[in-house]
């Protein structure tokens, strides 16, 4: 029996993250989500993946200076970005950057988490310095009193941030990290599987998480939000779409058949924030009415918000341009493909799936 796609086929064992789709639970080496976003940093999570424990306060101390030591792009890789065509999409220029940066130490075979951290932490730093150029603004360095995802948001702007938007931002960058064997992860796990490096495996993940289908915005969410807050009647849009047979964009998933978990944990940490940015408000009241509106027209469906909605509120608060995040989810998730990748590394063996051919026998 052919399964396309691969769907429900088992094809590793892993101690990095568990899905639970059927009653809405999404784990970190045992450790359930929305405590994690209760309790931990980003730094913290991405520790407890890379390393399998969470750190105490030397270790975290180390990966966070050892983060800060590796954001420096190096002079060659900026002048490679400078001379990439204008129009070329971002998470190209991610993509080319990163294949770049193997010229700059040895990422043979086998991996190490020295790799995994310095690509990390050179992601955010592409991502500004590319932002600033096609601005025609001069780049903004990294600053090393600043945590990562601070650093990130000054960078794009030359502003330390609000407070709010940091927690909103890291929040939802911590649920973002990993995400278990979808086809980013599998991409960077085929390509390690054949001994190349880990940069390799990056630009592998980051190619496939380019595709609209796997990385796609929620720039549909955005619109919705848009038009929710220029007609300033939340019911209203939401019944006329729903009744119009419009799909809802943020609400529902093709893995979990309940509360997504990771939109869980983003809306308890928003819910300290009320009042401290008008478009998280209006995300708040929002979902409400949603929910209510499907449960009215759609009795039985169980469409509930997905981490793409708040997601979108959050990137809207902090006036990130539409273009920055599919880079931003990238910027997260190479934490979860570099473990994976390590993870693969420890217990190798080739990926060769087979084909059954269809054609005609000459």
């Amino acid at each position: 029996m052919i399964q396309k796609g691969l769907k429900g086929i088992v094809a590793a064992e892993t101690l990095i993250s568990h899905i639970d789709g059927e009653i809405g639970q999404l784990f970190y080496r045992g450790y359930e989500i929305r405590e994690i976003t209760k309790r931990f940093s980003f730094e913290e999570a991405a520790f407890l993946l890379w390393f399998g424990h969470l750190p105490d306060t030397e270790q975290l101390c180390t990966l966070k200076d050892s983060l800060k030591g590796n954001r420096e792009l190096p002079e060659y890789v900026k002048v490679i970005i400078d001379k990439l065509p204008l129009k070329m999409d971002l998470m190209s220029v991610i993509r080319t950057a990163i294949s770049a940066e193997s010229g700059n130490f040895d990422y043979g075979w086998k991996p190490g988490v020295s790799q995994a951290i310095r690509l990390t932490a050179l992601v955010p730093t592409i991502i500004a310095y590319r932002k600033r150029f096609l601005e025609g603004k001069m780049f903004i360095p990294p600053r090393s009193d600043l945590d990562f995802v601070e650093n990130y948001l000054y960078m794009l702007n030359g502003n330390v941030p609000l407070s709010a938007h940091v927690r909103a931002l890291e929040t939802y960058m911590i649920l973002t990290l990993e995400h278990g064997m979808n086809a980013s992860t599998f991409s960077a796990r085929v390509t390690a599987s054949t001994e190349s490096d880990l940069v390799s495996a990056m630009t592998s993940a980051i190619g496939t998480m380019k595709g609209p289908l796997h990385g796609g915005a929620p720039s549909g969410v955005i619109e919705l939000l848009d038009e929710i807050a220029f007609v300033g009647h939340a019911e209203m849009v939401i019944r006329e779409k729903v009744l119009r047979g419009e799909k809802l964009m943020g609400f529902g998933h093709r893995v979990y058949r309940t509360h997504d978990p990771r939109a869980m944990a983003l809306k308890t940490k928003l819910l300290e924030l009320v009042g401290e940015d008008e478009w998280l408000d209006l995300a708040m009241a929002v979902e409400d009415t949603a929910v209510r509106i499907l449960e009215e027209l759609k009795p039985g469906r169980s469409l509930y918000t997905n981490v793409e909605f708040y997601a979108a509120a959050i990137m809207k608060a902090i006036n990130m341009d539409a273009e920055l995040f599919t880079p931003t989810f990238t910027a997260s998730r190479m934490v979860g493909w570099t473990a994976h990748v390590l993870e693969q590394a420890e217990n190798n063996t080739i990926y060769r799936p087979q084909a059954k051919y269809i054609g005609t026998f000459k």
